[in-house]
């Protein structure tokens, strides 16, 4: 078998609907041993979902091992920190104090093991609105992402769950740098990911255009064309960019295709408190 980056690692996840599985997923598939508790009796209600919401489950809880348990229970609790004694990470995504309230928090854990790194995913960083929940739509309504996306007068969410899945990428990220640390310190600590900040992130070049320059500034709709944004690629890059429509047998045509991309950077993730 081919040896991966993560392999030796234990994650116990936490995670439910988006962002907490992403981060969890990501981790399994660079090859840790990550075990996803689920709520007992019926499991992560995100198995249950239909329409727009039936590939979550499958695709961000992919490679885990799953075990359910009741957190509210005596028993369940003492499942959960005997798992947690022997693991190197933690993810949860619960809502604004419910880990210290069933005794799961970062501080109660701590004492029982030391080299944990416990990744702890909200919907906002501490602030005015840090004990608020938060949705990945609502963020992008938030932060003006979705005024960037719509047509003029029109704000659009995106057509997938791009905060839920950007936060639990900047997780990985923090997990990443804080088992590096672990391997200098021995110590573990806490991290964080937030859904607002990692919008505002996404929406870091606007806010950068809005500061510079006088007046509201339009919805990338507005600006974006396809032949707009192919003469701004090529006088970024010197690179010739063409826009392809090719036709199907009925004479119908697919979206347009550009011959060229350019990639950004890694974004970064935020150390909440250390050991």
């Amino acid at each position: 078998m081919t040896h991966k980056p993560l392999d030796g690692i234990t994650v116990v996840d936490f995670g439910h609907t988006v962002m907490g599985p992403a981060c969890g997923m990501i981790l399994a598939d660079l090859g840790a041993q990550v075990l996803k508790i689920e709520p007992s009796p019926q499991g992560d209600p995100t198995r249950r979902l239909k329409g727009f919401g039936t590939g979550y489950f499958g695709y961000f809880n992919r490679n885990k091992e799953s075990i359910a348990v009741d957190l509210k229970t005596p028993e369940g609790h003492a499942i959960a920190t005997e798992i947690i004694a022997k693991a190197d990470v933690l993810i949860e995504n619960f809502g604004p104090g419910t880990m210290a309230r069933l005794g799961l928090d970062y501080e109660t854990l701590k004492p029982t093991n030391p080299r944990l790194i416990y990744a702890s995913l909200k919907g906002f960083f501490d602030g005015p609105y840090g004990e608020r929940l938060a949705l990945d739509e609502i963020v992008q309504m938030m932060t003006g992402l979705a005024f960037m996306t719509g047509p003029s007068g029109r704000p659009l969410r995106a057509g997938t769950s791009v905060v839920d899945i950007t936060g639990g990428m900047f997780a990985v990220i923090g997990i990443l740098a804080a088992l590096r640390e672990r391997d200098q310190t021995g110590q573990g600590q806490l991290i964080g990911s937030a859904l607002f900040e990692s919008a505002v992130f996404l929406m870091g070049q606007h806010l950068c255009y809005a500061s510079q320059t006088e007046g509201p500034i339009p919805p990338c709709q507005s600006e974006c064309q396809p032949g707009q944004c192919t003469k701004r690629l090529q006088s970024m890059t010197g690179v010739s960019c063409s826009w392809a429509l090719p036709a199907t047998n009925t004479g119908s045509a697919f979206a347009p295709k550009p011959a060229c991309s350019i990639w950004g950077q890694t974004p970064s993730w935020r150390q909440t408190t250390g050991a």
